[in-house]
């Protein structure tokens, strides 16, 4: 997939006023400074396109980019982060909630991890509560620059059999790093292949 054009279209806390489902939908979330404004602005080529801090908790509404005006990418608020009050949390996670539950265009979840740690328990539930939810969603491991290919290889093989535990059958996943671009054309194949189910739906429902 080629980007040609990539641009921030509007920012709501309310599932509901988000930006009509005409277009398929791919939303990105992980913990808390697992570098997901850093990924999405790899993939678009668009630097600055997502806004990053060094402070985590940054992103707090649910953000909504258009892509090639072909489909639309949504820049979640992280989960997991403790030095926010127990209220802005519990209102960050009906806000999610609520969106993943009601977005009638959303194709795939793309859950980030930071592939320098052990399986953490707040991904492993999040991934479990979209699965029981049916919702679909892939692992996006970042942040592979930070170690060796071997470190990489090893925690990987630790956290799919950890989430072979549970699993029966394991999610698709992609290794990536915003600083090499690795990962960068896989991760938008990817889409680009759940998009043409969207339009061949479409099309047969015309």
């Amino acid at each position: 997939m080629i980007i040609r054009d990539a641009r921030f279209l509007t920012s709501n806390s309310r599932a509901d006023l988000c930006p009509a489902p005409t277009l398929p939908e791919f939303a990105f979330i992980g913990r808390s400074n697992v570098g997901k404004s850093s990924l999405i602005n790899m993939l678009t080529e668009h630097k600055g396109l997502a806004k990053t801090s060094a402070s985590p908790g940054k992103t707090q509404l649910i953000n909504h980019f258009v892509i090639n005006d072909d489909w639309f990418l949504v820049d979640l608020p992280g989960y997991g982060y403790a030095k926010v009050s127990k209220t802005s949390r519990a209102e960050w996670a009906r806000m999610i909630n609520y969106y993943l539950r009601q977005r009638p265009n959303l194709m795939c979840v793309c859950v980030l991890i930071d592939s320098r740690h052990a399986p953490q328990s707040a991904d492993l539930e999040f991934m479990e509560k979209l699965g029981e939810e049916g919702i679909p969603f892939v692992m996006i491991f970042t942040k592979t620059d930070k170690q060796s290919t071997a470190q990489t290889k090893a925690l990987l093989a630790t956290y799919l059999a950890k989430m072979s535990e549970i699993w029966d059958e394991l999610p698709r996943y992609f290794q990536t790093s915003a600083e090499t671009a690795q990962g960068r054309e896989e991760v938008l194949d990817f889409i680009a292949e759940v998009n043409k189910d969207w339009v061949a739906g479409a099309e047969s429902n015309s």
